[in-house]
């Protein structure tokens, strides 16, 4: 059977890319292998900031297998980020950027061992390592799709569960028999769990510390059933699906970059090696803000709060962009906090009887789309986008998680962020036809959780300002 028409051939044809991924008929990504709720959305969201939960992240990311004499050498010259003092045992977000600068995505880099790095995230940023890993006899990557995408749904490589809240600690103590490890925030060490070895992460997700567990697929359910176990006395929950996609509101990791690929003779070759069939192919984007060109959703470092991440003590691709871009102006990212009323008031539109009502919001996540983009407004004019919304049972608010203009970040300014997409709404099987509302909201900090900001943000920020690149 031959290779599949390339993503190059399926821009060509259609011509508006724009419309094209605002039209897919595909909507946010899902999170496969776990009921929707354990208990409730609303409890399980209560439970990381009070208590404890227990993520399980086996089934929803892809994951690459990076090994070899030039591994090191090879991520080094793809990503934004600064290896300097990058050691086994340690990990980092990756960050490689196009040609022009532009983000492709982030994922997490794993430094195994000696020559053996493990990257986990969507599969943008593991498809440009793959493109570029061809034909070099230094480096060998190994592929384990998502769940979702995969023809043999429970067959994975690793198992992934993070146990993160107040009581991580004490839940480790007891899977393990022995005191929780001390470690510094992205670095790794091992421990036995039902008796299997496991690799552990020091993190933290909706901005609670944490550890994440990994090990190979055989070992799932024994670690599993021990973590359960353990956390029994200490109050964990399990979190399911429903609840997951809401988490990183909490913690304010944008999760949704759209690859910037879809354009530029310089990724031209990249875009003639992907498929009809890879992610970037099949990626949907959604919301209120519709650019005159692709451009238009693609976004910078800054735009991300990857500004920090960004060294020039090596060559990589983008670089040369990058030092031109860093001299500003840059979007912030920020938390919007949506004024209740106005929420309530966009809710309430559901009880029309005639004529278009407001888009539908969903609870706890309203996202509807892969990658969705709203526009955010003062007076009417486009000042930022909102990337990512929901609710957060632990603030009693609506959220969203955006980049203004940086004069606009300050925290207290007023700004609206338009609900719905333009003329109807596009087709979608997440779209019902509506008409679009105004929703005020205050431009607030991201982290928009006070523990995210004092124990996770900052240390991550610590670090890499100081040069110390476990972080970065």
């Amino acid at each position: 059977m031959g290779k599949a028409a390339s993503l190059e051939a399926k821009l060509n044809e259609v011509g508006d890319v724009v419309t094209m991924l605002r039209n897919q008929q595909v909507g946010p990504n899902v999170y496969p292998g776990v009921p929707a709720e354990f208990s409730n959305w609303r409890s399980e969201q209560r439970a990381w900031a009070n208590t404890c939960v227990l993520f399980n992240q086996s089934y929803h990311m892809a994951e690459l297998m990076v090994e070899g004499p030039g591994a090191l050498e090879f991520l080094n010259g793809l990503g934004i980020n600064s290896f300097k003092g990058f050691v086994p045992d340690r990990a980092k977000q990756f960050v490689p950027v196009s040609h022009d600068g532009y983000v492709i995505g982030d994922v997490i880099l794993f430094y195994l061992a000696d020559q053996k790095f493990n990257l986990v995230g969507r599969a943008p940023t593991l498809n440009w390592l793959m493109f570029h890993a061809e034909g070099r006899g230094d480096v060998k990557v190994t592929y384990d799709e998502r769940t979702a995408a995969r023809p043999d749904p429970g067959n994975r490589r690793h198992y992934r569960f993070q146990v993160q809240g107040p009581n991580a600690a004490k839940v480790i103590a007891d899977a393990t028999g022995a005191p929780a490890p001390d470690l510094k925030f992205f670095h790794m060490c091992w421990m036995t769990i039902g008796g299997k070895r496991v690799h552990a992460l020091r993190h933290g997700m909706a901005g609670q510390p944490g550890y994440e567990l990994m090990g190979p697929w055989e070992d799932c359910d024994a670690v599993h059933s021990a973590l359960v176990e353990a956390g029994r006395a200490h109050g964990m929950a399990l979190v399911g699906g429903r609840t997951y996609s809401s988490n990183t509101l909490e913690s304010g990791w944008i999760p949704s970059p759209l690859p910037a690929i879809y354009t530029g003779e310089a990724m031209k070759p990249y875009r003639e090696w992907l498929t009809v069939n890879h992610y970037e192919a099949r990626a949907s984007i959604g919301g209120s803000y519709v650019p005159e060109s692709i451009e238009g959703y693609y976004l910078s470092p800054w735009d991300l709060g990857y500004g920090l991440f960004v060294k020039f003590d090596h060559e990589f691709i983008g670089r040369g962009a990058l030092e031109k871009m860093a001299q500003g102006p840059h979007r912030k990212k920020v938390t919007l906090a949506l004024d209740s009323a106005s929420v309530t008031d966009a809710i309430y539109g559901q009880f029309e009887k005639t004529g278009l009502r407001p888009k539908y919001i969903e609870f706890p996540s309203a996202v509807y789309a892969m990658h969705p983009f709203d526009r955010v407004e003062v007076e009417g004019a486009l000042v930022g986008l909102s990337t990512w919304i929901g609710y957060s049972a632990n603030e009693g608010r609506m959220l969203s998680l955006a980049m203004v203009d940086e004069a606009l970040a300050v925290p207290g300014t007023e700004v609206d962020l338009v609900w719905g997409e333009p003329d109807g709404g596009t087709s979608k099987p997440t779209v019902e036809p509506h008409r679009q509302v105004k929703i005020r909201a205050v431009v607030s900090p991201a982290p928009y959780s006070e523990v995210a900001r004092t124990i996770y943000a900052d240390s991550w920020r610590t670090k890499a300002i100081s040069g110390n690149s476990d972080a970065a």
